[in-house]
């Protein structure tokens, strides 16, 4: 290891998985990446790849009794030292951790201390879900590496930009200055991450730029940016609004949950539960990954199909709201496991398109194997781009610039 190589560790704390990765940075070489999936569940396990210097790759697959995330968070530090990248473990320069709700305090990626770790902890009704697992890789990487430097990277920071007729809702003021009920959005450091690529692809700087970018996955998120700035995002106060998510219904009558808990004796808790993990696409067809409802819809499962429909259609309309908001788009940009690979969904959201002069190249579409990529037909109005997520690469960036 040279001396101007700077190890910087990144994990992403999810509600079911700890993603993680390691990189030489400033020069953005990965040494080791993986994730510790279905934590809490009897077939936990973790997946991970080696990097070699000389290029080959080597992939591992354990299982792992990940009972929880302090044990899951132990885990990943403990394969770290252990592996081929034990000796940049015990030189890190920094680790980064993605959170998902920073509220309104936190603008940009933070240096944690003890006052932070209290902050995070305040915000945790923000979203119950996901911030308690991003505090415990915080709290276990504070005790095995109280000497390394930690930043928090936020997912909702990207979106501070918002103006006020975007993320105020329409409820009485005390609720914002007292309880801070507003639109933050999600998935910010992948909207970030596609907006620069999408910049650098067209060759154009991003404060000359219309762009909606999309991200879809089994979460999904759109935004509209302007200028290097976001100015609206699907997701709101927590990720459930918006667009239809692999178990998360989007946008919804806020009536419904009181009716279920009027005619069904629902409590907060199940209603939550119903919204977050039971509704989307497994609620519409008992599938949350993509591949799963197109081989159902193949089969002829007409809910399949129906989900599918719902899916792109919701996608389109927040294009098109999207599309007036910036008074034309320069590019849409797909992102996410989806909006990488699914080119039928691709396909299926741009023919909605097409009153916006928006269209594919249907070849180009179908056979995307680099990115980033236009698919756009010649004629269309408005580049397409496919562009690989890399929320890892983003949050060690972001990392190194409060640590270098």
């Amino acid at each position: 290891m040279q001396t101007s190589d700077l190890p910087v560790l990144v994990v992403n704390s999810g509600s079911s998985s700890i993603k993680f990765c390691l990189y030489l940075m400033p020069d953005e070489e990965r040494l080791l990446s993986g994730v510790i999936e279905r934590i809490g569940e009897a077939d936990s396990r973790c997946v991970y790849t080696e990097y070699k210097a000389s290029g080959n790759v080597s992939e591992h697959i354990l299982k792992l009794p990940a009972t929880d995330h302090d044990t899951a968070s132990q885990q990943v530090f403990t394969l770290l030292g252990n592996s081929a990248a034990g000796d940049f473990m015990r030189s890190l320069h920094a680790i980064g951790h993605r959170v998902v709700h920073g509220g309104e305090a936190f603008k940009g990626p933070t240096l944690i201390d003890a006052d932070i770790i209290n902050d995070l902890r305040a915000l945790i009704p923000l979203a119950p879900l996901h911030n308690p697992a991003n505090l415990a890789a915080i709290e276990t990487a504070a005790r095995l590496y109280p000497q390394v430097p930690q930043v928090a990277v936020f997912d909702s920071a990207f979106f501070h930009t918002l103006p006020p007729h975007a993320c105020r809702y329409a409820v009485p003021e005390k609720l914002y200055h007292e309880q801070h009920v507003r639109r933050y959005g999600f998935h910010g450091t992948s909207h970030q991450q596609a907006a620069r690529q999408a910049a650098d692809y067209l060759r154009q700087p991003p404060a000359s730029l219309r762009l909606i970018t999309l991200h879809l996955g089994n979460g999904a998120s759109a935004a509209a940016i302007r200028d290097g700035r976001c100015i609206d995002t699907s997701m709101g106060m927590t990720p459930l609004e918006g667009l239809i998510m692999g178990t998360r219904c989007g946008d919804l009558d806020p009536s419904v949950p009181l009716y279920l808990a009027r005619t069904m004796d629902m409590t907060i808790d199940d209603i939550e539960d119903l919204l977050n993990h039971g509704s989307g696409m497994k609620g519409l067809c008992g599938a949350t990954d993509m591949r799963d409802v197109h081989r159902l819809a193949n089969s002829g499962d007409q809910q399949a199909r129906l989900a599918i429909d719902m899916y792109c259609y919701r996608i389109a309309k927040y294009v098109g709201a999207y599309y007036i908001a910036l008074g034309g788009v320069d590019a849409l940009v797909f992102t996410g496991g989806v909006g990488e690979h699914d080119a039928l969904i691709r396909q299926a959201v741009c023919a909605q398109l097409s009153p916006l002069g928006i269209s594919v190249d249907e070849q180009r579409n179908r056979t995307v194997t680099t990115t980033p990529c236009a698919i756009s037909a010649a004629d269309s109005k408005t580049a397409v781009l496919v562009i690989a997520a890399n929320e890892e690469l983003e949050i060690a960036r972001q990392t190194l610039s409060v640590t270098a």
